[in-house]
């Protein structure tokens, strides 16, 4: 495959541009939105912890609303809101369960208070009060002292393996560019580029 038609190869180009301008504050926050168990659409942001060549990945609680959605149906799209930089990234894709042994990897470079607070976050779950999670934080910080924290079995990584993309660049003269890539039955990807003027320019 050619850099020309690697989306992949693109997303790399643009997410390291994005970092060196200093423009964004958190290069790596994406939107995920999942079908949810309503069977309707839901988004929240999460943190891109690392992309490769097979996809993108992050990291949850699997009783999260989100981790049950995803359960339920794999297809979700990411969206990283780069206008400030005058870039979008649009992908969508199924996500799947990393192996517990690389979200292992990565729980063990995690800080220690984020390793406790998998423990006690009780994501998806209502809670009456601040102070249980608070009691909930004191118990595992006695339970785990003076030992290395294991990673809860609630917890771990997905994949998100892309289908499509669309990458979206804003001239300063209202023009919008976008390069369109969509993966195709024999596994190599089209590619489109269109222009269009932008309305809200």
């Amino acid at each position: 495959m050619s850099q020309e038609h690697n989306p992949l190869q693109e997303f790399q180009t643009w997410f390291y541009e994005v970092e060196k301008s200093q423009k964004i504050g958190e290069v790596n926050a994406m939107l995920l939105t999942t079908i949810g168990e309503d069977a309707c659409p839901k988004s929240r942001m999460v943190l891109l912890k690392r992309f490769t060549w097979e996809g993108f990945l992050f990291f949850t609680n699997f009783k999260s609303e989100k981790a049950r959605a995803i359960a339920r149906n794999k297809r979700v799209s990411l969206h990283f809101n780069w206008q400030v930089a005058d870039r979008e990234i649009y992908i969508q894709g199924k996500a799947e369960k990393l192996p517990r042994s690389i979200s292992e990897a990565y729980f063990e470079q995690r800080p220690r208070g984020s390793q406790i607070g998998a423990w006690a976050s009780e994501q998806g779950k209502a809670i009456s009060s601040r102070s249980i999670l608070e009691t909930n934080l004191k118990s595992f910080e006695e339970q785990f002292q003076q030992q290395n924290i294991p990673m809860p079995k609630h917890w771990g990584g997905y994949l998100v393996k892309p289908e499509a993309f669309d990458f979206i660049h804003y001239s300063s003269v209202g023009i919008r560019k976008t390069i369109q890539y969509q993966l195709e039955k024999n596994y190599t990807w089209s590619k489109h580029v269109r222009h269009c003027y932008d309305l809200f320019f």
